[in-house]
Order: structure tokens, then sequence, then C-alpha cells
């Protein structure tokens, strides 16, 4: 549960919010299928991704190193400054979030959640803290968009309808929900958080096919509730604003304290997705040299603080987010490919079983993210 929650809240972040918005208001009730397919494709992908990694109790970037010598290094690397920037627009999600909510200025609430999140990781017993304060917020979040939804007025019929047969497809938004659900850093933080938690091997590979099941479905779950919410307030014709459409739907929802409702969820969105970045990006840095190992905890201080520094000095770097943004899109194919040649080729997972139809949907997920992530550069 510890590993779903770390890899569901780690993709529910500021983007994961807007995302859900921006393509609700492009597509309207089309938008249902490509969230159905999305789900699809990141429960293959990560089922895979997961199995294989705890079978082994190896990293990705162990499996890559093993295949090609500097392969798994330079995924690391991805994975790492992925990690980095994007926590630079989580902390700016902080600073929205307190500013909404308790009126602070955007730098004071960032500043605030640096601290908070530098105490999850600094304490004692870190990893159970952590694991509560993720499952507490995901929770959290859940509720007050269950609770939104009961304001929701839409056709279901019609709903359920789009959700398998679409009038209009964009495949361009269905990759940008994948990237955003499993892509970067995301599939990796549950798998590693079962690897410290010791459920690894042939006799944990039931629990590791729920954990990620579960972790993807509850994603999906609550994207679908905000989809309903946003949708609702979209048809009653009302604009939403471009520089914030989320905090429009929670406004026009629920007047007055839309605002502060958007600020505790936005707030909590962006303080789990930047324990999530956090820890897995350490997880693969850590391998770098045997002191980064000995010392994660200010590794992850550090890291922390880098990403609170640069959103207070620079605010949001919108060039470092778009190249972080293209990097993203390459490390789920890179990483998916890593482990299905792993699976392939290395003799340690001779004794792996994964069904045939697994492995043949992985590959052509591969073949075809690595498409779209290089068309999106040209």
């Amino acid at each position: 549960m510890a590993a779903a929650f770390i890899m569901a809240t780690s993709a529910i972040g500021p983007g994961f919010l807007t995302q859900t918005t921006v393509f609700a208001e492009k597509l309207f009730y089309n938008f249902a299928f490509i969230i159905l397919l999305s789900i699809i494709i990141d429960v293959i992908a990560q089922i895979t991704i997961w199995r294989a990694l705890t079978f082994s109790n190896l990293k990705a970037q162990s499996i890559g190193n093993m295949l090609l010598p500097g392969l798994g290094n330079v995924l690391a690397i991805a994975v790492v400054f992925g990690g980095l920037v994007f926590n630079i627009g989580n902390f700016a999600g902080t600073g929205m979030g307190l500013n909404a909510l308790l009126g602070f200025s955007n730098n004071l609430g960032v500043v605030a959640s640096f601290f908070i999140i530098a105490f999850l990781f600094y304490s004692d017993n870190s990893l159970k803290r952590l694991d509560i304060a993720v499952k507490v917020l995901a929770f959290l979040m859940l509720f007050l968009i269950i609770y939104m939804i009961i304001f929701a007025h839409i056709d279901y019929v019609k709903l359920i309808k789009f959700s398998f047969w679409p009038e209009k497809f964009d495949m361009k938004s269905t990759i940008t929900l994948v990237g955003g659900t499993v892509g970067g850093y995301i599939t990796f933080a549950g798998a590693q958080r079962l690897i410290d938690a010791g459920r690894v091997g042939k006799e944990n590979q039931k629990d590791v096919t729920r954990s990620a099941t579960f972790g993807i479905i509850f994603t999906g779950f609550l994207r679908y509730l905000l989809f309903i919410g946003t949708l609702s307030v979209l048809l009653t014709g009302i604009t939403l604003n471009p520089d914030n459409p989320t905090a429009s739907v929670f406004e026009n929802t629920f007047g007055d304290y839309g605002k502060r409702i958007f600020g505790i969820i936005i707030w909590a969105a962006s303080i789990t997705s930047v324990i999530g970045a956090t820890y897995t990006s350490i997880s693969f840095l850590k391998d770098f040299h045997p002191w980064l190992g000995k010392n994660t905890k200010i590794i992850a201080l550090v890291f922390i603080l880098i990403s609170a520094g640069v959103n207070l000095i620079f605010g949001k770097p919108v060039s470092l987010l778009l190249l972080a943004g293209y990097i993203n899109g390459f490390i789920l194919p890179l990483g998916l490919l890593i482990v299905l040649l792993g699976i392939q080729k290395l003799p340690i997972f001779n004794t792996f079983r994964h069904h045939i139809i697994f492995k043949m949907l992985s590959w052509i997920i591969v073949f075809v993210l690595l498409y779209f992530s290089i068309g999106s550069l040209l």
C-alpha cells in the first residue's frame, strides 16, 4: 500500500490537476475514453517494470549497466535531473496552495513547505513518517474531489458511452496522460519502495502486481472524478481562467470556499509529489558512490533545498521545465526497454514468468512512446 500510494501521489501533482482540467475543456465527454486508455497502458507498463525489478531485487540502472556499461547510469541521470527540475514546479504548487488556503505569499508557502518536507526526510523513522504523510494527503485529496462531484450535473449515460466509444480522439493528450502518470521517475517510485521494504523475489510477485495495479487505478479514479467535476462546470458555459483553470473549477463549484478547497488539494498534490520525486531520485543517486548511499538524509535535504531555492530565486523556469518534459517523455520507454531486454537476456531472469500478452503489449508501448517522444522534439 505504501508503494502504491507513493507512486500515485507522485503522479498527482500540479501538472496532473492542470492537465486534467485543460484536456477536459478541450475534449469534453471524449476525454473519458483517453483516461480509460491511459489507465490500461499505465497498468501494463507499471506491472512489467515493478515485477521485474522486485523479482531481481535490482534497480533499473543496475539492469541497464549489466546489459551495456553506462546505459543504466544514463537512465539514472535522466531520472535525477527530471526529478530535480519537476520538484521546482512542485514547490511552486506548494506556494500556490498555501497562498490560496491561508493567504501566505507564494515564497512563504514554499519556505513553510520546505521545512515540513525536510522534517519528514530528516527525522527518525523517516520512511514510516513519509508513508503516513503520503496516505493521509492522498485520502484528503480523494475526499475533497468526491465532495466536489456531489455538486456535478452531467449526463452519466453519455459519459459511460464516451468512455468506450468517443466521437473524437487525441493522441497527444493520451501520451501526455501516460507520461504524467508513469513517466519520468514516477513508475520507479513504488518499485523502489517495495525493494526497500524487502518485498522482493518470486514469493512476493502477487503482492507486487496488486500494488502496481492499485496505484494506477487510484490515480485514474481520482483523475476521472476530477474530470467529472470539471466537465460539470464546463457544461454550464463558463470559460475557465487560462492562468489557473483548476482554481476556476473549484471556485465555480464551491463559491467563496472554492479557493480554499483548491488550496488544500494543490498543496497536498504538490507536497506529495515533492516527496515522491525526492525519494526516487535519491534512490537512483545513492548508487553512484558509497558516501551517497551512507548519507541519503543529507542528500535528500540538499536535493529539496536546491529545488526550493531555485523556485524562490527564479520562479518557475519555463525553459528548464520544457527540457525536463522532453527528458521525461524518454524515461518511461527507456526504462521499460531496459527491463524487457533484461528479462530476455540476463540469467537472473531465467525463472521469471511474465505473461506473453503483457510482454507483447509492453514492447508495443515502448515503440509507440518512443515514436511520440522523438516526434515531440522535431
